[in-house]
């Protein structure tokens, strides 16, 4: 990778608007998923339901920024990674705004709907080296 500065701010520019996009996309389904769609089906259901459609939110937006801001694999996978550290620091953040200290916001993935939603979350940090010089369709 070139050690430039405009080069070493393209990873960063992907992660934020990436983060960002899917963030926002987030919490409005986790608004649906925590105020309707769990106490009608339960916490593990409800997020079983919600997971496809942030992945394939998150996969779409990868893909698009990818085409304004085109990346290399390993590039893509620093931003990836990037975004996933904004996502899990943005998470603890509105858990501590909730009243959690990060003892109990940690305590919180013990439950199998949280791992479930960390697992789709490390597949978020993945889409961008996945979705890297592939051909839009």
């Amino acid at each position: 990778m070139d050690a430039s500065p405009t080069a070493l701010y393209a990873p960063l520019r992907f992660a934020v608007a990436y983060f960002g996009a899917v963030f926002v996309a987030g919490f409005g389904l986790g608004v649906v998923r925590t105020l309707w769609l769990a106490p009608a089906v339960g916490p593990l259901a409800a997020v079983a339901l919600e997971l496809p459609l942030m992945l394939g939110f998150s996969a779409f937006m990868a893909g698009r920024l990818l085409r304004r801001w085109p990346l290399s694999r390993g590039t893509a996978a620093l931003a990836g990674a990037l975004a996933l550290l904004l996502l899990l620091a943005a998470e603890a953040g509105v858990s501590l705004l909730a009243g959690r200290d990060l003892a109990a916001h940690w305590a919180l993935y013990r439950a199998a709907e949280a791992q479930l939603g960390l697992a789709g979350q490390l597949v978020f940090g993945l889409l961008p080296a996945l979705r890297a010089n592939q051909k839009a369709p």
